[in-house]
């Protein structure tokens, strides 16, 4: 009964991650045609690309706000229907501002989602099975990613409007979104914590945990009063190894080059002499293995650990990137060997970096500022991702493929070190036996 309510609650939750990857990705098949639609000129273009990433820097920096006063829940509700509204107004959109507004809105739900459901589906999960139910998250961003590009592929032989149903298709699961959150109960340290509604705690936590439910209790009400004795400030010294922890790890998970992959795929291709007509495929074959990988990540997260998927994949990551900028370096690009060193990157990544983030940034706050700990990790993972797919093709362009690639191949050799020396392992133990060793009382 357990295992299945909290797997439940956990894919409800998830599924908006699978609308975050969907939202994320899905503008790459409509660009083009949005771009000779509205007549944009290359900033304009640039804007109506970029603004759902504003808006999700946004969303990810006040995410906390909405969480922590109306509750998990109901800011949940908010992101689905943001989903939803998004979806219908940019394929019904009859002028380019009014596109760009719910480009702007769909982007503030991928943001607050990034916060709100890593958070939700943490303290609601049992400690054995947090990094897998948690890690559901990042795997449904992936898959929304990779549905993504196969709805875009299919829906693209349909004719001059067809941008507007790839971008509108993401009503149906946004409607299912908003529909399912009803039945999902509120997190139990949220109820404690804000609400001091100890009586629906304990009978959500005796669903979760039946054995120790009021050990769980009694726990996190301890944890509640150390906490008031202590800063709710998230920025005072106590809390200073996740802060650190958490804005380490989403600046290394951006400069490792991902996002500069998955939004500029083809055009790494086309640097490497393959044709454009291969760039399509590519993107499946990025996404495809981007899923497979997340899969097996979050599949033996809670056996083998954290820590060592993340060492495991920063020693895949600096391999596979010094080995594309080696390919760059030496000038014979005729051949897969870039693709087939671009596909080892993705699976690296996919298993270490991918599976780990979301999971680790969502246990290693106390309960009292993990809605804000979350946001100071999404937040700058958001804007890392915004600065690194502004400045890549200026980047590419002026510097070359090699010192490109060997610039994101020193970031992971800096990685390396940083899990080596610094990263804690939270495998197994109560976000309540985590707080006690990361924070200073």
């Amino acid at each position: 009964m357990r295992k299945h309510s909290v797997l439940a609650w956990s894919m409800v939750v998830a599924l908006g991650g699978f609308l975050f990857g969907f939202d994320t990705a899905v503008i790459s098949g409509a660009e083009k045609s949005i771009q000779q639609f509205w007549h944009l000129s290359v900033m304009e273009h640039g804007l109506t690309i970029s603004i759902a990433l504003i808006g999700t820097v946004i969303g990810s920096l006040f995410g906390a706000r909405p969480s922590d006063i109306f509750g998990r829940k109901n800011t949940l509700y908010f992101v689905a229907a943001a989903y939803l509204l998004s979806s219908i107004g940019t394929a019904l959109a009859d002028n380019w501002y009014l596109f760009l507004v719910f480009r702007l809105l769909g982007g503030l739900g991928v943001g607050i989602s990034s916060v709100t459901a890593p958070i939700y589906i943490s303290e609601v999960s049992p400690a054995d099975r947090r990094g897998q139910l948690v890690g559901l998250f990042q795997f449904n961003v992936v898959l929304g990613i990779l549905i993504s590009y196969l709805s875009n592929y299919l829906i693209s032989q349909g004719g001059e409007a067809s941008w507007r149903w790839m971008l509108g298709v993401q009503a149906f699961p946004s409607a299912l979104f908003l529909v399912l959150i009803y039945f999902i109960p509120e997190s139990p340290r949220w109820l404690i914590l804000k609400k001091g509604a100890t009586g629906r705690a304990l009978e959500i936590l005796r669903v979760i945990n039946p054995l120790n439910c009021e050990q769980e209790l009694a726990a996190i009400k301890n944890s509640t009063l150390h906490d008031t004795v202590s800063s709710s400030s998230l920025f005072s010294g106590q809390y200073k190894t996740p802060v650190i922890l958490a804005v380490l790890f989403a600046f290394f998970n951006q400069v490792s080059g991902i996002n500069a992959i998955i939004y500029y795929a083809p055009r790494i291709f086309e640097m490497a002499g393959l044709g454009a007509h291969s760039s399509l495929l590519s993107t499946v074959g990025i996404g495809l293995i981007n899923f497979i990988f997340t899969l097996l990540g979050i599949n033996i997260i809670d056996k083998v650990g954290r820590r060592t998927l993340m060492l495991v994949g920063s020693f895949g990551l600096i391999a596979s990137l010094f080995l594309v900028a080696f390919t760059f370096y030496s000038g014979h690009l005729s051949g897969f060997a870039i693709p087939v060193y671009m596909m080892m990157f993705i699976a690296f990544f996919a298993f270490s970096q991918g599976a780990v983030i979301w999971v680790f940034i969502s246990e290693i706050f106390p309960n009292q500022v993990r809605a804000k700990g979350q946001t100071l990790g999404s937040s700058t993972h958001w804007v890392m991702a915004a600065i690194i797919a502004f400045c890549f093709p200026y980047l590419a362009e002026s510097l070359g493929g090699a010192v490109t690639f060997s610039f994101f191949g020193v970031m992971m050799v800096c990685q390396l070190i940083f899990v080596w020396r610094f990263m804690p392992e939270t495998k197994g133990r109560s976000l309540e036996q985590i707080e006690t060793n990361m924070v200073m009382h």
